[in-house]
């Protein structure tokens, strides 16, 4: 995952909306009775600023859908570059972390 979000200080949107696929079979992570969870840091640091559970719609959790919504203070840290690690627990308890960050850049808000 090489993308990378812009936001402003204080942002609530827009959300991030993520699929997960099993890069050996081409195929979704079946997602039912499992967790996502996006662990958000400062680049160069070794602290976790917070972590936030990404929301699985059991309709569709077959899909590996899942959906990064912002709360109230989550982006609301000072101008600079973070990067988010994804976590998923399967149902089973596997527990798998994704090998690549996904990056953001947060900037001053004007007003």
């Amino acid at each position: 995952m090489a993308t990378s979000f812009n936001y402003v200080q204080g942002d609530t949107g827009p959300q991030i909306k993520v699929t997960l696929v099993d890069e050996e079979t081409n195929t979704a992570t079946n997602l039912t009775g499992g967790s996502v969870t996006l662990h958000f840091r400062a680049v160069g640091e070794t602290t976790v600023l917070f972590s936030r559970a990404l929301y699985v719609n059991p309709d569709t959790a077959a899909t590996g859908v899942a959906i990064v919504q912002w709360q109230a203070n989550d982006l609301n840290q000072e101008a600079g570059t973070y990067e988010g690690e994804l976590e998923i627990v399967k149902a089973s308890g596997l527990r798998e972390t994704l090998f690549d960050t996904l990056r953001f850049r947060i900037r001053e808000d004007f007003a």
